[in-house]
């Protein structure tokens, strides 16, 4: 199925079985590379960013693990999204990654590294900061709540709600010279307290303390 196709029929399965709300879009640059950094609650978390109405032209890392369910194999590939390994250090994916940045892509990321089981932020990985600076773009923090029940509510009939919340893009500045771990570290944990923030209190996990 060609990748505009399955963006109209996801968005119309979506806006059907589901109650989703997009919040704050225009945080979203228009155009132009830049890193969507989403919380992982459930597989379902990929689809709902691919119909997000500010931006179309918006792929995905995938995680290789589930490579063996049906429907997000089928998704990844018509969506053209990017598969990656995340048990190795997966050079092709970040080549991958960084050659749709450049051409102007929004990127969905989750900086946690996989899906979070009790649905509160785990810490992140430092991933995402070093591709930001790789390709030199901005990153959107995103908060996600509602698809962690979402599958088992459409087969029981109910509509779930799923809010999807958009932070203020934000750039990574020059590294001072000295320790670039600490500064990756601190990024990392300044990314996922952004996202934090995005999020009702119960969803926060180990950041739950970091929150104004």
């Amino acid at each position: 199925m060609k990748r505009e196709k399955l963006q109209r029929l996801v968005r119309f399965l979506i806006k059907t079985l589901t109650h989703t709300e997009f919040l704050d879009l225009e945080n979203i640059p228009d155009s132009g590379g830049v890193i969507i950094a989403i919380n992982h609650l459930n597989y379902m978390d990929t689809p709902v960013l691919f119909v997000n109405p500010r931006r179309s032209d918006i792929t995905a890392l995938v995680t290789t693990k589930y490579e063996k369910n049906l429907f997000m194999r089928w998704f990844t590939e018509s969506a053209q999204a990017i598969w990656i390994d995340r048990d190795i250090a997966d050079f092709t994916a970040i080549r991958k990654a960084s050659k749709a940045l450049a051409e102007g892509w929004a990127l969905g990321i989750a900086p946690e590294g996989t899906r979070s089981k009790t649905c509160q932020l785990q810490e992140g990985k430092p991933g995402t900061i070093m591709l930001a600076i790789k390709a030199n773009v901005p990153i959107v923090p995103v908060g996600i709540t509602g698809t962690e029940h979402s599958f088992k509510k459409v087969l029981t009939f109910r509509r779930p709600k799923i809010t999807v919340r958009f932070g203020q893009a934000f750039t990574i500045p020059e590294f001072k010279p000295g320790d670039r771990s600490a500064e990756l570290k601190y990024w990392t944990d300044e990314l996922m307290r952004r996202i934090a923030a995005l999020l009702p209190e119960q969803y926060r996990g180990v950041y739950a303390d970091q929150i104004p």
